[in-house]
């Protein structure tokens, strides 16, 4: 999945659904900057937290 989110994707972070459709500003050492519509940048660390993959048509 680590390898899917790179910049520029977008993700929703599900525990957070509040925050909205996030994308990708980089991915490093399995930490990943996002920014969300409602909440701004960021830092998940994808051990911890598994990000949904948006995918647009």
């Amino acid at each position: 999945m680590s390898a899917l989110l790179e910049p520029g994707a977008l993700v929703r972070h599900p525990g957070q659904p509040d925050w909205g459709l996030g994308q990708v500003q980089s991915n490093i050492g399995g930490k990943v900057t996002v920014n969300f519509e409602h909440a701004g940048k960021r830092v998940i660390d994808i051990s911890r937290v598994e990000l949904d993959l948006v995918i647009e048509p």
